[in-house]
């Protein structure tokens, strides 16, 4: 799977430590940025890393800034993009079963490497429900249609 990663300033070690544990995992990564310990915008990277997903040029998306909350609102600005910020794994299953969730979010002030990695792979491993769900994603689709 082709998965793009976007993050902030406060989030560069962890990114890094996710990155590899994707590699192992037989993933191909993109980055997104920073890669800079300079203070930055983390609405840039959620831009970048949800247009990427959006037009296909990868298949899933992964952002962290301190809390995982203003990267992933920026994210979900992006017409197509559902991001869910997650601090534990069965919400990160819950976004990928219940919601189809294209992007994972998480906080690198909230998590540690190894809570992250199990969210990471729990959140890749789960399939999409469809059924009573695919009604509800339709039904939040259909809210974003309303604004454009």
């Amino acid at each position: 799977m082709k998965i793009g990663i976007g993050n902030d300033h406060s989030a560069l070690e962890l990114k890094a430590e996710i990155m590899d544990f994707l590699k192992e995992k037989g993933h191909e990564v993109v980055d997104y940025g920073t890669n800079s310990a300079q203070s930055c915008d983390y609405p840039v990277y959620g831009e970048l890393v949800a247009r990427a997903v959006a037009a296909g040029e990868v298949d899933q998306g992964i952002l962290i800034c301190g809390t995982g909350l203003g990267i992933s609102l920026a994210a979900n600005k992006v017409k197509g993009i559902r991001a869910a910020v997650c601090s534990e794994p069965f919400t990160a299953k819950m976004a990928r079963a219940h919601n189809n969730c294209n992007i994972l979010a998480f906080g690198a002030r909230v998590v540690g490497g190894e809570l992250a990695k199990m969210m990471v792979e729990t959140w890749l491993n789960t399939e999409f429900e469809g059924g009573r769900h695919q009604r509800r994603v339709d039904l939040i689709m259909e809210i974003e249609e309303k604004e454009q």
